[in-house]
C-alpha cells in the first residue's frame, strides 16, 4: 500500500492524478459529497446551536469504505477536493469521517488546492499543503442549513395549501417568481400599431436602404421603449408616403455624410455565468450540459502521447483574471498565429461584474493556449470540442486589441420637408474580432447596420430613388426568459451562486413549476400557484434584495467576516413565526389562484377554474350549494390563468359521440392514458395530431379498426396442447406462456418455429411477465409460503407478512431513491430541497365528471 492518500471528487480526476504522482500515491474518489443531512424533520436544530445530524449517503458508502481502507495504511492524508465552498465541505465531512474512526491519530492530514489538472499545477499544489478552512465549511454549512429549515418548514405548508408533493427553496423560489413575472407581464401587455416609412435608394454601384428620420419638418419618431409614434395607423402611413414621394421626385438629395470611428473592447475571459450564457446562445447547451462538459474537460481527456490532462480550468468561479503564466502564452498565441499588431502593449486586465464575487480562483481559460482546437478536436468529442472551441477563442480573444469600426451615416433629402437617413458600420481593424464576438440576447436596429458597406457619397450628391414603402409593426412583450437569460437576471440580482445555477433551473423543471417552450421558460400553474402564493404570504423570502443580502452574509461567513449561527438565528426566528401564522390563516382557494368564469348557461351554476391535486380543472357548481357538481381538466396548453369561459365550457362536451359504426356507437373521450376513440369494448388512443374536440366519425373508425388489426395479427402462432404463443409485442416478435416472455432468435422467421423450439427458448431465456412493486411483493409472498410450509400455522402466517412488509418497504425505497436521484441538482448539496413524493396519477374525465375505472384491457385508456 502506498504511504501517501489523495482524495479528490471525481473517478476521472483521480485517474489522471495518479498517473502525475506515481507509485508512492493512492488517489480515490469520494464521488461527490460523502454525507449530508439526515432527510428527516430535526436534521437541524435550531434549539442546540443549529446542530446538525448527517449520515453517509448510501451510494457512496462504499467510497467511503475504500477511503478509510487506504488512510488506515497511508502515513499522509492529502484532501483535493474541489477549489470552491463545496468543495471545502466535502474535505472537511471525509476528515470528520476519518477522525471518528480514529484514522488520523498523528497523521499529518492537508489541504490540497489546485485549479487546473496539469502535472505542473499538480506538483505546485502539493508542495503548498494547508489546513482545511473552516470559514468556508462553516458558510457551507449555513447555505445547507438554511436551505433545509427552507424546505422543511416551507415546503409542507406548500402541501396543505396547494398541492401536494411540493416544494419551495431559498433560491428556487426567487427565481421562480422571476419566471412568472415576466410571465404576467406577457399576459398584461397590450401591443400598440406604429408604422416605419423606409426608402429603396438605387445608387448606380450599390443599392441600400434608408429609414425615414424627418416627416413635415419634424423629427420622425418610432421610439418602441418609450411608446411614442409619430404614426399609428395605416391612413396616416399612406398619406405621409405619398407626400414624401411627391416630394421627392424620383431623387433623393444628400445634404450630410459623418462618418465617426470608434472602439469596441473584448469581453473578458468565461466566469461560470458567462460561459453558461454563451454555451446557450452559441451552442444551444443547457446549463446543465454546460457544467457536465466542462466537468470532463477540466478533469483530464486522453490526448495522444501526451496523456491524460486537464484542458481547462477550474469551471466554478467568479473570477476574470488570468495567471501571469497564463497571460504570457496566450500572448506567445496571439503574437504567432495573428501577428504583434493584434497585441496590446500590456495585458488587459477585466473588473468581474458579478454583485458576490467570491471564488479568487482563475476565470475559465485553457490550461494551454497553445494547445488550439484544431490540435486537439480529433480527441473529443462533438460536445467537447465545440465547448472548448469556445473558451479558448474567448481567453484569447480577452487579450488582443479592441477592434476599430467605422460607422458612415449619410442624410438624404426628399424636398425641403422630409428626408432619409442611412447607416452602414465597417471593420477598420479587425482585433479580437478575427477570433471570437460574443452572443447577444436579442437583436437591435444597430445591429442591422453593421457589417453594411454604404456607396461613396458626398454632400450635394442626387441618388435615384427607386420607391418609398410604408410597413406595419406591433409592439412586442417582453420575451420570455431563456436560460443564458435567467442566469444573466439571477446573477445581476445576486441571488444564488453561478454553480448553483444549474440546479436551480433543474429544480424548477423537474418539480414541473416551469417547462420549456421552445428554448423559453413557460411557468406552469403549479408553479404560478406556488410563487404568487409565496410572493404574497412570505414576500420577504422570495424578494430579490432580499435573497441577495443573504448571499452577502453568506460570503461575510466564507470570508471570516461574520459567525455562522448569528446569521442563522437572525432568519430562523422571524421565519419559523410566519410559518406558523400562515399555516392556520391562508385559505386554500387563494393559495392555488382559483377563478371564478362566470355562468354556465345551462344550469346556471358558476363555473370556476382551479387547481387540484392532479392539476388544474374547470369546476361546474358550487360545492356549498350544490349537491351534484361536474369536472374537467383543462387541455394541454391552457392555463386556468388565461382561459375563458367559452373555452372552459368546450371542456365538458367529452366524451362525444360521433356516430354508429357497424351497428355500435362510437365515441370520443379523454381517459388516463389521454385522448381515446371507442367502438364497443375497442378503446384507440388518438394520435398527436387528433383533437378530441374536433375529431370526426371516419378518422376515428379508422383508427379503431387499425387498433382492431394490430390485435387480430398479434398472434404469430399457438399450439392447441400448450399454454405458449409466438407474440408480435411493441418491441418485435417474442415468446411468452403469460408466466415467462422469451426471445425469438434474430435469425429465425417466429411462424416457423416448433412447439419444442419455443419451449427451449422460453427455457433458455424465459424472463418473468409481470415485473415492478406487484411482482416483487408476489415474488416474497410465495417465498415466504414455502418457507412458513415446515412451520406452525401461526408462524407461517407472521412470516408472510413479514416478508411482505419487507418487500413493499425495499420496493418503496427504491421508487423514493430513484425519485431523489433524479431530482437531485448537478452540484452537490447547495440549494437542494428535502425528498418529496412525486404524483404522477392523472385524473380521469368522463362526461364532466371525475371518476376512477379500471381498464377494461392492459392498453385501454381506461
Amino acid at each position: 500500500m502506498a504511504k501517501n492518500l489523495l482524495v479528490v471528487e471525481s473517478p476521472a480526476k483521480a485517474k489522471t492524478i495518479n498517473k502525475y504522482l506515481g507509485k508512492d500515491f493512492t488517489v480515490l474518489a469520494s464521488y461527490g459529497h460523502v454525507r449530508d443531512l439526515v432527510p428527516k424533520e430535526g436534521a437541524v436544530d435550531p434549539d442546540h446551536g443549529f446542530a446538525m445530524r448527517y449520515e453517509t449517503i448510501d451510494k457512496n458508502e462504499k467510497h467511503v469504505e475504500a477511503i478509510a481502507k487506504a488512510a488506515k495504511a497511508a502515513d499522509n492524508l492529502y484532501l483535493a477536493t474541489d477549489p470552491d465552498r463545496e468543495g471545502e465541505a466535502i474535505s472537511w465531512h471525509i476528515a470528520e469521517i476519518l477522525r471518528e474512526r480514529n484514522l488520523v491519530g498523528d497523521k499529518p492530514l492537508q489541504r490540497v488546492v489546485f485549479t487546473e489538472i496539469t502535472p505542473r499545477a499538480i506538483k505546485e499544489a502539493m508542495g503548498h499543503p494547508r489546513a482545511i478552512a473552516s470559514d468556508l465549511v462553516d458558510a457551507q454549512q449555513a447555505r445547507r442549513a438554511l436551505d433545509y429549515l427552507v424546505g422543511f418548514n416551507l415546503s409542507p405548508v406548500l402541501w396543505r395549501k396547494v398541492q401536494r408533493g411540493l416544494s419551495a427553496g431559498r433560491v428556487q423560489s426567487p427565481a421562480l417568481r422571476m419566471i412568472v413575472e415576466r410571465e404576467e407581464e406577457i399576459e398584461a401587455f397590450k401591443a400598440h400599431e406604429y408604422w416605419s416609412i423606409e426608402a429603396e435608394v438605387a445608387h448606380p454601384s450599390q443599392g441600400f436602404t434608408a429609414r425615414l428620420s424627418k416627416l413635415d419638418g419634424k423629427k420622425y419618431v418610432s421610439d418602441t421603449k418609450n411608446l411614442e409614434f409619430s404614426i399609428t395607423n395605416g391612413e396616416d402611413a399612406e398619406a405621409a408616403r405619398a407626400r414624401i414621394q411627391r416630394a421627392a421626385g424620383g431623387v433623393l438629395h444628400v445634404t450630410d455624410v459623418a462618418s465617426k470611428e470608434r472602439k469596441r473592447r473584448p469581453a473578458p475571459p468565461f466566469t461560470t455565468s458567462t460561459l453558461q450564457q454563451e454555451a446557450a446562445r452559441k451552442l444551444g447547451f443547457t446549463t446543465r450540459k454546460t457544467m457536465q462538459v466542462a466537468q470532463k474537460l477540466y478533469e483530464g481527456v486522453a490526448i495522444g502521447e501526451e496523456g491524460t490532462v486537464g484542458l481547462i480550468t477550474y469551471m466554478r468561479t467568479d473570477s476574470v483574471n488570468l495567471s501571469q503564466d497564463a497571460l504570457a502564452e496566450i500572448r506567445d498565441v496571439i503574437a504567432r498565429d495573428y501577428g504583434t499588431e493584434a497585441l496590446p502593449d500590456k495585458p488587459n486586465a477585466y473588473q468581474t461584474k458579478s454583485k458576490n464575487a467570491q471564488e479568487a480562483h482563475e476565470a475559465v481559460r485553457p490550461t494551454s493556449a497553445l494547445r488550439t482546437p484544431a490540435q486537439v478536436a480529433r480527441f473529443l468529442t462533438d460536445d467537447e470540442r465545440k465547448l472548448y472551441d469556445l473558451v479558448w477563442k474567448r481567453s484569447v480573444a480577452s487579450q488582443m486589441i479592441p477592434a476599430t469600426l467605422n460607422t458612415v451615416t449619410v442624410e438624404l433629402a426628399a424636398g425641403s420637408e422630409h428626408s432619409f437617413r442611412a447607416s452602414g458600420t465597417t471593420v477598420v481593424v479587425s482585433g479580437f474580432l478575427a477570433v471570437y464576438e460574443e452572443g447577444k440576447d436579442s437583436k437591435t436596429a444597430d445591429d442591422d447596420d453593421e457589417g453594411r458597406k454604404l456607396p461613396l457619397m458626398k454632400p450635394g450628391d442626387n441618388v435615384p430613388l427607386d420607391r418609398i414603402h410604408a410597413d406595419q409593426h406591433f409592439t412586442q412583450p417582453p420575451p420570455r426568459f431563456t436560460e443564458a437569460a435567467l442566469v444573466k437576471a439571477l446573477e445581476e440580482y445576486g441571488i444564488g451562486r453561478p454553480s448553483t445555477y444549474a440546479s436551480i433551473i433543474q429544480t424548477l423543471l423537474f418539480r414541473k413549476y416551469a417547462e420549456m417552450e421552445g428554448r423559453s421558460f413557460r411557468p406552469t400553474d403549479v408553479g404560478r400557484a406556488v410563487s404568487n402564493f409565496l410572493s404574497t404570504h412570505f414576500t420577504r423570502y422570495v424578494d430579490y434584495d432580499f435573497t441577495a443580502r443573504l448571499e452577502d452574509e453568506l460570503d461575510a461567513v466564507a470570508a471570516g467576516e461574520e459567525e455562522w449561527i448569528p446569521l442563522m438565528e437572525k432568519f430562523w426566528g422571524p421565519f419559523k413565526e410566519l410559518v406558523d401564522q400562515k399555516a392556520e390563516s391562508v385559505d386554500r382557494s387563494e393559495a392555488t389562484g382559483a377563478r371564478e368564469l362566470g355562468a354556465d348557461p345551462k344550469s346556471g351554476k358558476p363555473v370556476s377554474v382551479r387547481l387540484g391535486r392532479y392539476g388544474p380543472y374547470a369546476q361546474i357548481g358550487d360545492k356549498d350549494v350544490d349537491e351534484k357538481l361536474e369536472f374537467a381538466s383543462l387541455r394541454p396548453g391552457q392555463s386556468m390563468h388565461t382561459i375563458t369561459l367559452e373555452d372552459a365550457l368546450e371542456l365538458f362536451k367529452l366524451p362525444r359521440t360521433l356516430g354508429d359504426s357497424n351497428g355500435e356507437p362510437v365515441s370520443v373521450g379523454i381517459g388516463r392514458f389521454g385522448p381515446f376513440a371507442k367502438r364497443g369494448s375497442t378503446y384507440a388512443s388518438l394520435k398527436k395530431e387528433d383533437d378530441p374536440y374536433t375529431i370526426e366519425l371516419a378518422r376515428a373508425v379508422f383508427l379503431i379498426e387499425e387498433k382492431e388489426e394490430i390485435a387480430r395479427n398479434r398472434v404469430i402462432k399457438e399450439w392447441a396442447e400448450s399454454d405458449i404463443q409466438v407474440l408480435n409485442g411493441r418491441f418485435g416478435p417474442y415468446i411468452s406462456d403469460g408466466k415467462l416472455n422469451g426471445k425469438v432468435p434474430k435469425d429465425r422467421e417466429p411462424a416457423s418455429l416448433t412447439l419444442a423450439e419455443v419451449q427451449q427458448l422460453l427455457q433458455e431465456t424465459g424472463k418473468p411477465a409481470r415485473r415492478g412493486f406487484g411482482a416483487k411483493k408476489a415474488a416474497a409472498k410465495t417465498v415466504a409460503k414455502k418457507a412458513a410450509e415446515k412451520a406452525p400455522a401461526k408462524v407461517a402466517k407472521k412470516a408472510v407478512k413479514k416478508a411482505v412488509k419487507k418487500a413493499a418497504k425495499k420496493a418503496t425505497t427504491k421508487v423514493a431513491k430513484k425519485a431523489a436521484a433524479a431530482a437531485k441538482p448537478f452540484k452537490s448539496m447547495s440549494g437542494i430541497e428535502p425528498a418529496q413524493p412525486v404524483l404522477t396519477a392523472k385524473p380521469v374525465v368522463a362526461g364532466g365528471k371525475r371518476v376512477v375505472k379500471k381498464p377494461a384491457r392492459e392498453d385501454a385508456p381506461f
